[in-house]
């Protein structure tokens, strides 16, 4: 499979932009690209998405063991095109460096050259060697004036590697809010933005050289062994504005064991899905649009009723906050939400509890058994008054602390799960649809 991975010197050095220019260019040139994203992200995976036509997919060493992240690389398309997290060596075993080297992955570099001239070659060969052996194939030099462009290849040649091009000081702006950039549906004029990055790339980027790089197999790999359910439980998955932190990865799955999936607007819809068997209420952004959910009240009775009554749900993050008796929004004005939670969500000032988690269940619930571990990761601002005591949450660095609200139908909370870093909890939530379903069936 021809692919490579463009990586960054550090996190707002410009791999994002430059990721999404390579993917529309090669896009407008009729090729058939996969695009993938190392981490946890959601957002970088949405413009990715917009571009290659809904292929984007996450990639996490963290999550995944070895087989599974290259059993999820090796799609069917002439290129895939991985975008790192952070700088390329940061993140410990979910770095991008680590999913370079599992993958057999070639790594462009992207470096942020402002301000910068000799010191960009101190820069590479601190890249080029920090860790040995690597797999950077050369560099992309972002914010590069022109007149610096043969210092660059002097600087390449000098270090035995690869000039892939530059990059240059251009007025496309991808906004950003407080997780991030903003979804790639809110991007005013992202067609056209997308349009100019990708003739960026024709002009400036060695587009051919990328497309010669070795075109290697996907290292060796089993595919995962996963049940088949005897029905087809309808799982309603809220999807719109408010809550769009969804991983292809993890519906893909439950497709895998037998489910369906149907989608829905809790801001637009005035019921879930009929005949819905399971519900997921993902992350996203429910506190930009408090208002707007709590008037459609149609709805949020709906949910609170059918998960009252035991329809199978998992809700996280965003989908958590919704579920509260009422949230706060970004102006700390209070809206009605659906009321399974008491108290109210709220805004705090800084990112709470941020990162890589592992949790082991304190009872036996929705998704797993007591003593059962998950790996999820929290990203949020906003906080409920009670984060639940179902699991016990460790950090690598040593914190630990209770979440979650669980009962055998019900899974809720801030972390984020990811379901491939253990399948096993996708197969007891989508049993427990079918077991949903055998019993509606009845009453019909």
């Amino acid at each position: 499979m021809n692919r490579f991975l463009i990586a960054g010197t550090g996190s707002g050095c410009g791999k994002t932009t430059v990721t999404c220019a390579v993917l529309k260019a090669l896009t407008d040139r009729g090729l058939l690209v996969n695009s993938f994203k190392c981490g946890p992200d959601y957002l970088d995976t949405m413009m990715h998405d917009r571009i290659v036509s809904g292929s984007a997919r996450n990639l996490d060493s963290f999550f995944c063991d070895e087989n599974t992240l290259r059993y999820l690389l090796d799609r069917n398309c002439d290129i895939a095109v991985i975008e790192g997290v952070m700088g390329f060596y940061d993140g410990a075993e979910g770095s991008a460096y680590s999913v370079s080297e599992i993958t057999e992955t070639p790594v462009i570099l992207v470096i942020d050259c402002k301000g910068m001239s000799d010191s960009i070659g101190a820069v590479m060969q601190g890249f080029l060697n920090f860790r040995t052996p690597n797999r950077i194939a050369g560099f992309i030099f972002n914010r590069l004036p022109e007149k610096l462009i043969p210092l660059a290849k002097y600087l390449c040649d000098e270090l035995h590697t690869e000039y892939f091009g530059c990059f240059p000081k251009n007025s496309v702006t991808l906004e950003s809010r407080h997780l991030g950039l903003v979804t790639a549906q809110e991007i005013q004029d992202f067609d056209n933005k997308m349009h100019q990055l990708g003739e960026l790339a024709e002009n400036y980027l060695c587009l051919e050289k990328m497309l010669s790089l070795p075109d290697l197999p996907v290292p060796a790999y089993r595919k995962p062994r996963l049940p088949v359910l005897s029905v087809s439980p309808v799982i309603a998955v809220a999807k719109d504005k408010a809550f769009c932190f969804l991983y292809h990865e993890n519906l893909e799955l439950l497709e895998n064991l037998g489910c369906r999936i149907k989608y829905f607007s809790p801001l637009e819809d005035e019921k879930i899905p009929e005949n819905a068997d399971g519900l997921i209420l993902p992350g996203g952004y429910p506190e930009l649009y408090a208002e707007q959910l709590s008037e459609n009240t149609s709805v949020l009775t709906d949910i609170r009723q059918k998960i009252k009554s035991g329809l199978p749900c998992i809700a996280e993050c965003g989908g958590f906050l919704y579920l509260h008796e009422s949230l706060k929004n970004q102006k700390e004005v209070s809206f009605p939400m659906v009321g399974i939670f008491p108290g109210e969500a709220y805004k705090t000032e800084k990112l709470q509890r941020f990162g890589y988690l592992t949790m082991t269940a304190e009872q036996n619930h929705l998704l797993c058994q007591k003593g059962g571990i998950i790996k999820v990761h929290e990203f949020h601002y906003w906080e409920s008054p009670d984060c639940g005591t179902a699991f016990t949450a460790h950090k690598k660095d040593g914190r630990n602390w209770k979440c979650c609200h669980v009962s055998d139908t019900f899974y809720a909370g801030f972390p984020h799960l990811y379901f491939y870093a253990n399948p096993e909890t996708a197969v007891r939530f989508a049993r427990k649809c079918a077991e949903y379903q055998s019993e509606r069936r009845k009453f019909q």
